[in-house]
């Protein structure tokens, strides 16, 4: 990796979110050579949809700080082939995200997209979220991500670039426990943990006839070796690789011959 990489930061709670100013700091202690280009607006829960169809604009706020009115996708393809298409990030960082991305969240996260993006355009590429303590009715307390973030940053990016380049399949989903910060025990490397049924529920609202989509409860059982439990159990920092190759090998492998078919 360059001493003075190229980064390109996003998230998916908007231009204006206090976790995106975070994570502009802590790019900024990586490199001086820092790109931002977020939505407009709240995307939360956009996943990796396209605004596909219908006219973009972006507007820019400061040098190099642009916001665009489309999804986390949106703007990291916009930012990575047309913005800096002089020179593309070496670096991708989304984030950092209001509330835990874990589990089967991941599959429609906008923060993890736009790692996601990130990684399917070429950069090394991760995503990075701060737990809240929603059954607890409490707000998001950044002083976990302000104290460890920087460092924890840095050992993945020397740790992804060992290999040289990095492995193009493979992007990182950080996330940082909602506890003080002298309490976090560690860094933990575990998967995402799948549940028997998705975590998303509908939740009534109290005007009548209205109603959300929610996660009422964190999921249970929460499963050893698996990033709820790293977050939830030890108040650990959980990181994750994930993978863009998403096809079932050993089924592929099961399944061939089976249909007794022939062309």
């Amino acid at each position: 990796m360059k001493t003075n990489p190229r980064i390109l930061i996003s998230n998916d709670d908007g231009i204006d979110a206090p976790g995106l100013e975070h994570l502009r700091k802590m790019a900024l202690e990586l490199s001086d050579d820092v790109w931002v280009v977020a939505p407009a607006d709240n995307q939360s829960g956009a996943s990796h949809r396209f605004t596909l169809g219908s006219e973009l604009e972006y507007t820019e706020h400061a040098p190099r700080v642009f916001s665009i009115n489309g999804t986390p996708a949106d703007c990291i393809v916009t930012g990575y082939t047309h913005l800096l298409a002089d020179s593309p990030p070496d670096i991708v960082l989304a984030g950092v995200n209001h509330g835990q991305n874990m589990g089967d969240i991941i599959n429609c996260s906008g923060t993890a997209a736009a790692a996601r993006e990130g990684a399917l355009q070429g950069a090394l590429s991760i995503a990075l979220s701060q737990a809240v303590d929603y059954e607890a009715q409490k707000d998001v307390c950044w002083k976990i991500t302000t104290a460890h973030g920087v460092e924890v940053l840095q050992k993945l990016i020397a740790h992804a670039s060992k290999s040289k380049p990095h492995n193009p399949d493979i992007y990182y989903n950080v996330n940082f426990p909602a506890c003080n910060p002298e309490q976090v025990s560690g860094i933990e490397f575990v998967a995402h943990q799948r549940f028997d049924r998705s975590a998303f529920r509908h939740y009534p609202s109290k005007n009548d006839g209205k109603f959300f989509i929610s996660i009422p409860e964190t999921p249970t059982p929460m499963q050893k070796a698996h990033d709820f439990y790293a977050l939830h159990q030890q108040n650990a920092i959980s990181i994750t690789p994930l993978s863009l190759r998403i096809s079932d090998l050993a089924e592929v492998e099961r399944m061939q011959g089976a249909f007794g078919l022939n062309y």
